[in-house]
């Protein structure tokens, strides 16, 4: 059975037995979504499901296409509101189960027959609405990634004209190019003549992530910015002379307040302790 292709017994009994039909199929993927649907969204929404099935299986065409977005939509927003695979299938899947019930309450025999071609034609609108979801999933996974990436690499103002960077964790190819498009982005904004790199939180350095904080700095340096490296703490130190990694020119600091006292001196700017501080 495929799109309006279907027996027209299956039809007769679809409008026919649309109350009890529905109503059960209700009942079944409300008990799967576990109330996070009201009742009478539900409803309205298998409502119309229902009514452009009648009308695929009678042979309209526009009703199939009409029925393949709208399964469409809802299967981007269960992935959306985090819903299950096996709940988004259940609310396709749970048609077939309705029904059949519904025949065999009756021994409507000729109905028997039919069953597995519409059983087949759900499970192609079941294959479909999984694929949907799991697109929609994934993109969303993607997305949620991207923003944990940027809240991960922020960029502050510690002074005037300096701007600190922590970096917390992990440091990788598409987490150093956040950190590259984000500072540079604030340089354009502000003006900034100084740039602090805080590696402190960064598990671990090895070459790989030399390189990347390198192209960062360099980045930073064609913008008119000199940046300062700092919370090189002795086991991060060792480390980078073990593996005879070369900063050249770019000036390191251990903690952050050495790198902000650093830059701070090269902005011209004296700070003076108060007298019983």
């Amino acid at each position: 059975m495929t799109d309006g292709a279907g027996d027209g017994h299956i039809t007769e009994l679809l409008r026919a037995w649309r109350e009890p039909v529905l109503s059960r199929w209700t009942e079944l993927v409300g008990t799967s979504v576990r109330g996070r649907i009201t009742e009478a969204e539900l409803r309205s929404e298998l409502d119309e499901m229902y009514g452009l099935v009648e009308r695929a299986l009678g042979g309209d065409e526009t009703a199939a296409g009409e029925l393949r977005a709208t399964l469409a939509e809802i299967s981007r927003g269960r992935a959306r509101q985090g819903f299950s695979p096996t709940e988004v299938a259940i609310g396709v899947f749970a048609l077939k189960q309705a029904l059949y019930e519904q025949v065999r309450a009756t021994q409507d025999r000729r109905a028997y027959g039919e069953l597995i071609d519409f059983s087949a034609y759900v499970d192609e609108l079941g294959l479909a609405t999984f694929e949907t979801y799991a697109a929609a999933r994934e993109q969303v996974i993607a997305d949620q990634a991207e923003q944990l990436l940027e809240l991960s690499t922020p960029v502050v103002k510690l002074w005037d004209g300096i701007l600190g960077v922590p970096l917390v964790g992990t440091l990788d190819s598409a987490r150093t190019q956040v950190v590259m498009e984000t500072l540079l982005e604030t340089l354009v904004d502000t003006g900034s003549r100084f740039a602090v790199i805080d590696i402190t939180g960064v598990s671990a350095v090895d070459t790989e992530v030399a390189q990347h904080l390198l192209k960062t700095v360099m980045a930073a340096r064609l913008m008119g910015t000199e940046c300062v490296i700092s919370g090189v703490r002795p086991q991060i130190a060792q480390t980078i002379v073990t593996l005879g990694i070369e900063f050249g020119d770019i000036v390191t600091k251990a903690d952050l307040a050495d790198a902000l006292a650093y830059t701070l001196d090269r902005s011209g700017v004296r700070l003076a302790r108060e007298e019983g501080a």
